[in-house]
């Protein structure tokens, strides 16, 4: 594996985690231990919601997916009828109304007083990649229901329950992972890294559990898909994992205590009502996270759980539990790659906002020195003398006219409507403040463990502040030149 390709396969850390305490690793599998073909499953996923839409008589017929028009961490504003872009803050940097993005005026005059905030429902926020389908298909409805085309009176909060019915509907009566597991090949990424990943924890003590909202029968067809052809001979992947749940219904499965089954005909799905603990190599039916504590006689940091959903498996489980968190970005490689990429341009630019930074700096001295000689309260500091203001406007616009194109370029990266997955312009974006706040660590793939293997210390770095020494974010008076 190549340094560059070493680097889209990091483990990036929030916070210091010592592998050497986690006794038990719970996963999920879909887009976790299994990862799909994004495209694949999303436009599967949208046209089973389409279907479901013409059923009702919605003229829908002409709608096809477009996997560019959304990614991750975007949030639905079912007020407008807005797909917004925020910063960590929550200012809203870019905007769609349906599919057409916002211009800079309508952006301003729309969002200048408002700010995203998770906790309103007004918002709905892009935590999967299950996600990306939904989103594009209620942005096609909004332009159908602003040019009345849409039967009955919808907002756009109502048009999205109508399409979260669409596709959970989908997913409900069984067809959509039906078609999945009658041709994996088309739906599913295989790793061949992931099964040495998960014996490397095995044979080092560590507890595996697999935690899925997936029903039984589609998991154990996915699972055997996925980690059998890798594991030596005599093993299947339930050898793998001591406790098995599925239909665990996270996140309540994190928060709320409900009944536990236990699968009892593996073949029919049959179940039966358990009490007590989780036996090993048992498959259980919904339950609680606490039984699992109370099962293992492990509680807090002692678990890990690996998941992509950054509301169910990580936020929830972070904040109730105190469980340690490892949330799978699959768009990390490509992020990471598209920076790398832009590397050159981007040392440009941080070198032209510097000298541009002096240059303001220089002219707010030029004219205050101008305004005490115009008023004569007090005597010229003589920090601007050099150049009069509109000398430096004109130095400033020049420079601009080198910034821009390179800062639309930057902001382009990896999707060009909306631009990187954790950056929003030169600030955070919303989705990364939520990742660094409940995900301890990072990752592209579950597989990226195998790397740093089951006693590793992954180390936070030194948090960078504006006032640390060598940052631009403020200007030292003294400053003579870029």
């Amino acid at each position: 594996m190549t340094e560059h390709a070493v680097r889209e396969r990091g483990i990036f850390v929030n916070r210091t985690l010592n592998m050497r305490s986690i006794r038990a690793i719970g996963y999920d599998m879909d887009y976790t231990l299994i990862h799909y073909r994004v495209d694949e499953w999303e436009r599967l996923a949208y046209e089973h919601a389409r279907r479901n839409l013409a059923a009702r008589g919605w003229p829908v017929e002409d709608l096809v997916f477009d996997p560019t028009q959304v990614i991750r961490g975007l949030a639905l504003d079912l007020q407008e009828g807005n797909l917004l872009k925020a910063t960590r803050f929550g200012y809203v940097i870019r905007a769609a109304h349906g599919t057409r993005m916002l211009g800079y005026e309508q952006l301003r005059d729309d969002y200048a007083d408002t700010f995203v905030d998770l906790a309103e429902p007004r918002f709905v926020f892009l935590n999967t990649l299950f996600s990306l389908s939904e989103a594009a298909l209620f942005g096609q409805l909004v332009d159908l229901l602003d040019a009345g085309e849409l039967p009955g009176a919808l907002g756009y909060a109502a048009l999205y329950r109508t399409v979260r019915d669409a596709l959970d509907e989908a997913h409900s009566i069984g067809s959509l992972k039906a078609e999945i597991a009658a041709d994996p090949d088309r739906y599913v990424e295989l790793d061949p890294e992931l099964v040495p990943t998960l014996l490397d924890q095995l044979y080092a003590g560590r507890r595996l559990m697999l935690i899925t909202n997936s029903e039984w029968e589609y998991t154990q067809r996915m699972m055997a898909y996925a980690v059998d052809p890798f594991l030596p001979a005599g093993m299947n992947w339930r050898d793998v994992f001591e406790t098995v749940i599925v239909s665990a219904v996270k996140p309540e499965f994190f928060t709320a205590h409900k009944p536990l089954y236990k699968v009892e005909d593996e073949v029919a799905g049959l179940l039966r009502p358990h009490v007590g603990a989780l036996e090993a190599g048992g498959v259980f039916f919904g339950g609680c996270a606490r039984q699992v504590e109370d099962s293992m006689t492990l509680s807090g940091d002692q678990i890990l759980y690996v998941g992509d959903h950054l509301f169910g498996d990580v936020h929830v489980s972070k904040s109730q539990l105190r469980w340690r968190t490892a949330l799978i970005l699959r768009e990390m490689e490509s992020e990471v790659r598209a920076q790398r990429e832009f590397a050159g341009d981007e040392r440009r630019l941080r070198e032209l906002m510097e000298h541009k930074v002096v240059l303001e700096t220089r002219m707010a001295a030029a004219r205050l020195d101008e305004q005490r000689v115009r008023v004569g309260y007090a005597e010229p500091l003589g920090r601007g003398a050099e150049a009069s203001p509109d000398e430096l406007r004109a130095q400033i616009a020049a420079i601009d006219e080198e910034i821009t194109p390179l800062a639309v370029e930057a902001g382009s990266l990896r999707n060009e409507r909306w631009g990187p997955l954790m950056r929003a312009g030169i600030d955070k974006s919303l989705f990364a403040r939520q990742v660094e706040r409940y995900a301890d660590v990072y990752t592209s793939r579950v597989s990226n463990f195998l790397r740093v293997g089951p006693f590793a210390m992954l180390r936070a770095g030194r948090l960078s502040l504006p006032h640390d020494e060598g940052r631009m974010d403020t200007v030292d008076e003294g400053a003579e030149s870029a």
